[in-house]
């Protein structure tokens, strides 16, 4: 039968079962000999690849066991092979996705804690930590040892003490189940435009069939109640959901919102889980106990029983898009699964990708529209801050205007938010002596300030070193100075201005635990905080009822991207959010961004609030230039430590491209960032149009390549997002 293994191949393998032993469905997990290890391996329903010549039954190995794992089922074999071809990606890459949660594959070890016995009699010596266990152990409840320790404030010795006197027995904990969420616990009270965006899902859900709706609302229009609808009414029809966000580790108010809607939590999936849960997790939804999960891009590759809505939620986020092993977008592979599953799928922002627009725009998509917010608040009043005209003071990077709005809403009471999409303190470190500029050695990049960590950083391989005391070219002493601000600089500027203030710095670099950053963001929402600064995290839909205004430090920074064909779009995009946080409840909210382009269409769109402006403008440079989702792109991408390889590789793959009247090949030119982790890169870029194969003229390209041996390395990604 034919084995299909998590390994960079795209073929099966065939194995033998032993005699006697019954016939394996597909989907099922095996242990098979494979070179001379053993590896699980997933039975396939027929050959995938190349096959070969046909092997002798008597050569043929014999599969070790089947694993008692739940079975992948068929649909997500089918949505394997499709990404594969879709991303030119080795099947076995893509199933190893699917394979990742370890603990599911390991045996389920049963897991034991301590009980207090009744009626046991008073061990001979009591002391004040004793006391304190047996008195909290006196709920009969069932604890792990390292629990009750910690909540008795005592050693794991003192637990283990009275296990040995008798009070306390070991027995073993039962295994925790999923709570299933209840779609009837609570009801919402829908506006009229909310009601209508209600039918058009819970419609679509019932319709048990394949459809996309663009759920395209402002900020705090109420989406989230919206689409919960659905998945209420996915969950009345038996099936499972997902729920797909950008930023797992930033969902602490997202999933009390889900909470308050059904009843219990949903089960999370994203990177910070600890593999025990990770596992655990794989199994519910395998066996179908887990009925939604909230998660990040890889709960798409989770083995759904039921699945029957899929809600990707801030859809326009280029978080959803991987770079890594399997190049996919996960919005764009969300739509393919509710394709070949046949179900509804709920496409949701404030300001959806250029693509999900003109798929609504040409009937593709079905487009529901939230004009207002939920709260009957205006949206908030944007105001240019031009740095040309109005500079702030020497060695500052907010503008007098700026700096008198935080005092204003500080006086009300209310709630700033700062915006700067840059960490650390500042890009680039100079001497002042001898011009010496700090770069990473691995990569053409500066190193990043952290002054608050005392380092300097590489935002691409994570190269770190400590702030020297002296210029490393000159060895003159205290003559570095940091050039330009990043959120840590900003942080620095408001404490000198605003020394009473309470504020918080949220970037991802400063917080080491998914708790703490839970921690920070509940005291942002209720109030504790008075002036809030932050990198892109702070825009990924979150709720801060008291936030007033909101300060863009450098409105321009995304505009700079000049080789990005989504800059405008991405910039327009993360604007929009971050100042749609202002007034979205009670206060009145205004928004300024501080710029050197207020002229610039991107800046006006914002200014304006005239996202249709925008919408058409950049539409049609879309159309005009054959780009997506006019046109189809592909980057390859050669690398080599030497130079000089990397760029003979490069010429000889650009010399071997097919030849066509309709396909553009641009290139090869050296990426914008040459070096990474030591590897020089050259990039082509691949132009088709809409309709074209653009999938079967790369396979023809790849081809006609020579093999690629010792050091270099080719990397295609389809439907580029990075143009790095």
């Amino acid at each position: 039968m034919p084995v299909l293994l998590p390994v960079a191949l795209d073929q099966t393998y065939d194995y033998l079962l032993p005699p006697g032993a019954p016939d394996l469905p597909p989907g099922t997990f095996v242990v098979v000999p494979f070179g001379p290890q053993s590896r699980i391996g997933i039975v396939w329903d027929g050959p995938v690849g190349e096959t070969g010549k046909p092997v002798d039954p008597k050569k043929m190995k014999f599969l070790v066991e089947p694993m008692d794992v739940p079975p992948l089922p068929l649909l997500s074999l089918r949505f394997a092979e499709w990404i594969a071809r879709y991303t030119l990606t080795p099947l076995g890459m893509v199933v190893r996705m699917m394979m990742s949660a370890q603990a599911a594959f390991e045996p389920q070890r049963p897991r034991f804690g301590v009980r207090r016995v009744p009626d046991a009699p008073t061990p001979p010596r009591m002391t004040p930590a004793r006391t304190r266990a047996l008195d909290i152990a006196a709920d009969g409840l069932v604890r792990a040892k390292s629990a009750l320790a910690a909540e008795a404030q005592c050693s794991a010795g003192v637990v283990d003490g009275l296990i040995e006197a008798g009070n306390l027995v070991e027995v073993a904990i039962p295994e925790r189940t999923f709570p299933h969420p209840d779609p009837r616990h609570h009801s919402t009270e829908f506006t009229a435009d909310q009601a209508t965006a209600v039918h058009t899902l819970v419609s679509a859900v019932d319709g048990d069939t394949y459809s996309v709706t663009l759920l395209d609302g402002v900020t705090g229009s109420g989406k989230t109640e919206v689409y919960f609808e659905a998945v209420a009414r996915a969950l009345e029809r038996g099936h499972q959901a997902l729920i797909m966000l950008p930023e797992i580790a930033l969902t602490g108010q997202f999933m009390s919102r889900f909470q308050q809607r059904f009843g219990c939590l949903p089960a999370e999936w994203h990177s910070a889980l600890a593999p025990p849960e990770r596992g655990r997790i794989w199994r519910g939804v395998a066996t179908g106990d887990v009925r939604v999960v909230v998660g990040a891009r890889s709960a798409l590759f989770l083995p759904f029983r039921e699945l029957g809505l899929i809600v990707v939620d801030e859809e326009h986020d280029q978080g959803f898009k991987q770079d890594d092993r399997v190049h996919y977008q996960a919005r764009d592979m969300a739509v393919v699964r509710g394709s070949l599953g046949k179900h509804a799928v709920v496409l949701a922002s404030a300001t959806p990708s250029i693509e999900s627009h003109v798929n609504a725009r040409t009937g593709r998509y079905r487009h529901v529209i939230l004009p207002g917010r939920f709260s009957g608040a205006e949206l908030p009043e944007i105001t240019p801050i031009d740095l040309r005209t109005e500079q702030p003071d020497k060695g500052k990077w907010l503008a007098p205007r700026l700096v008198e709005a935080l005092r204003e809403t500080m006086e009300r009471g209310q709630q700033s938010l700062l915006f700067l999409n840059r960490r650390g303190y500042a890009p680039l470190t100079l001497c002042r002596s001898c011009g010496h500029r700090f770069e990473c050695p691995q990569c053409t990049a500066w190193l990043v300030e952290h002054r608050f960590r005392h380092r300097l950083n590489c935002h691409h391989c994570g190269f770190s070193l400590p702030i020297p005391e002296k210029c490393p070219k000159c060895g003159e002493k205290d003559s570095l100075v940091a050039c330009g601000p990043g959120v840590e600089r900003v942080a620095e500027e408001v404490k000198e201005r605003f020394p009473e203030a309470r504020i918080a710095l949220l970037s991802s670099d400063l917080i080491p635990s998914l708790v703490e950053m839970r921690d920070i963001i509940k005291t942002i929402e209720s109030g504790e905080t008075e002036i809030i600064i932050g990198t892109q995290m702070v825009a990924k839909g979150h709720h801060f009822p008291n936030l007033a205004t909101v300060g863009i430090v450098d409105g321009d920074l995304g505009l700079s991207m000049g080789a990005d064909p989504r800059a405008g779009e991405r910039t327009f995009q993360l604007l929009h959010q971050v100042t749609g946080r202002a007034g979205r409840t009670f206060a009145q909210g205004r928004g300024f961004i501080q710029t050197h382009l207020p002229e610039h269409p991107v800046m006006q769109a914002i200014i304006k609030s005239d996202r249709e402006e925008f919408l058409n403008r950049e539409i049609d440079m879309r159309r005009r230039g054959l780009l997506p989702p006019f046109g189809r792109l592909a980057a390859l991408v050669i690398s080599a430590r030497e130079k000089e390889l990397a760029d003979k590789f490069a010429r000889e793959v650009a010399r071997r491209a097919p030849r066509s009247e309709r396909i553009e090949v641009l290139g090869p030119a050296e990426a914008p960032i040459f070096v990474v982790r030591g590897r020089h890169r050259w990039r082509l870029l691949v132009k088709a149009p809409r309709e074209l194969d653009i999938q079967g003229y790369l396979r023809e390209w790849l081809a006609a390549l020579p093999d690629i041996k010792g050091d270099l390395r080719l990397t295609i990604d389809v439907d580029p997002y990075s143009f790095l």
